[in-house]
């Protein structure tokens, strides 16, 4: 019998973070979609109708496991090493100032985040993008309007900030613990609840989305 090892990572994860990431995974069940397994979404696994389930918990030496193993048929199933779990893509652009900006554009053609900011060199506009596919996964959501402050633990190095603007519009940012805005929505949504599903997209979304330098095609059109 061979065996063959298809992806593996191990390191820590805050609470928060661990629960994002079964979060997805539910998500995916509840759909019937193809489970992502690593953050970017890249290695998915389709585990059938009924795989086998086999939940363990020991101690050695000190040290808890808990584990969850699923097994399945690979001819019941799927395994995919170069998916493209995200529904989104990066867009990088220059502005009319000439300076580099992004976008997080949906398959449905909706910008659903964009940088704050512009940036005179494209290496650092893609630094932030990188700091959003980092921090927004595992990130808390707060009511700014409400003065709501973050848990101690769990989440990342970012919270998102959801407030009300001028207009009675809903917005939300993404504010890193440094104080910098690292992405917002660009436009206002008519309640609350249309706000947390923007950001929720994002969530989802931004981790394993391409980058992708945009050509001089119209621009896509802002989500409402």
């Amino acid at each position: 019998m061979t065996e063959e090892t298809v992806h593996e990572s191990e390191g820590s994860r805050s609470r928060q973070a661990l629960a994002t990431y079964f979060r997805r995974i539910a998500k995916a069940l509840g759909r019937g979609e193809p489970l992502p397994v690593d953050d970017a979404g890249t290695v998915t696994v389709d585990p059938g109708a009924e795989p086998e389930v086999d939940i363990e918990v020991e101690r050695e030496d000190g040290t808890v496991h808990f584990e969850v193993d699923v097994a399945f048929d690979e001819a019941d199933g799927a395994v995919e090493t170069d998916a493209a779990a995200s529904k989104g893509t990066f867009e990088l652009y220059t502005d009319d100032a000439d300076e580099w900006r992004w976008r997080l554009v949906h398959d449905n053609g909706n910008i659903i985040g964009d940088g704050s900011e512009g940036y005179t060199e494209k290496r650092d506009a893609i630094s932030g993008i990188e700091s959003v596919q980092r921090n927004a996964p595992g990130a808390h959501v707060v009511d700014a309007n409400r003065d709501e402050e973050p848990p101690a633990e769990g989440g990342s190095n970012a919270t998102f900030e959801l407030f009300g603007d001028k207009a009675d519009k809903f917005r939300w940012r993404l504010r890193h613990e440094n104080g910098n805005i690292i992405a917002d929505c660009g436009q206002g949504y008519a309640s609350k609840q249309k706000a947390k599903q923007g950001l929720n997209s994002v969530k989802s979304n931004a981790p394993g989305a391409a980058i992708e330098e945009a050509g001089d095609d119209e621009a896509p059109t802002d989500e409402e």
